[in-house]
């Protein structure tokens, strides 16, 4: 249910394969995920879904059996933001609950027109990631960041664009993403994990 593929020289494709269940992770997707993120040092890496939505977070029943705060979440996404390369998240549909963390933690987010962006912990009983609060308020600002995680908001890909929780809107998001990565695959790989390093302080 998790599908790896490189596209080209230095480039990688990662895909939630779940269609029929809107890519909703299992423990074992989560735990390929993390070994794919914590083995594979790609110049850049696109991390996308099949079907119309991206994720729609946990499995409900796995979720319900303790998935919701296990922490192979948290281990993913500092799996993600560990990479010395790009990380460009290609939204293909919408993203809810835990998967938020997994875009958060890339360089670059795009979505299709038609995403939507939800993370319904304070409704469930649960609490995020512990790195997706500071994260997301580092994007959209601690109120912005308050009214998806206490509010219950939904955003739609417009005012997500707005609010900068997305950084472009695009009807094909994968190879919008392969044109983002040409820069960084033609350089040094150490060259690239420079200027990487630098924008993030």
């Amino acid at each position: 249910m998790i599908r790896t593929e490189e596209l080209e020289g230095g480039l990688y494709k990662v895909t939630l394969a779940r269609p029929d269940k809107a890519n909703a992770l299992t423990e074992g997707m989560l735990e390929s995920l993390i070994e794919v993120f914590e083995t594979v040092r790609p110049r850049a890496m696109i991390l996308t879904g099949e079907g119309r939505v991206f994720s729609a977070g946990a499995d409900l029943e796995a979720a319900r059996a303790g998935l919701g705060v296990s922490p192979l979440w948290e281990r993913l996404s500092g799996a993600i933001a560990a990479q010395p390369g790009l990380t460009v998240a290609a939204l293909n549909g919408t993203l809810a609950g835990g998967a938020m963390g997994m875009a958060l933690s890339c360089d670059i987010r795009l979505a299709v027109p038609g995403a939507k962006f939800f993370y319904p912990v304070m409704k469930l009983g649960f609490l995020p990631q512990p790195s997706d609060p500071g994260r997301m308020a580092a994007l959209i600002g601690a109120a912005r960041a308050k009214m998806i995680l206490m509010g219950g908001q939904k955003i739609l890909a417009p005012e997500a664009l707005a609010w900068g929780l997305i950084d472009r809107i695009c009807d094909d998001p994968v190879a919008e993403a392969r044109v983002l990565a040409a820069d960084t695959l033609g350089a040094t790989p150490e060259h690239a994990e420079a200027i990487k390093r630098m924008c993030e302080g």
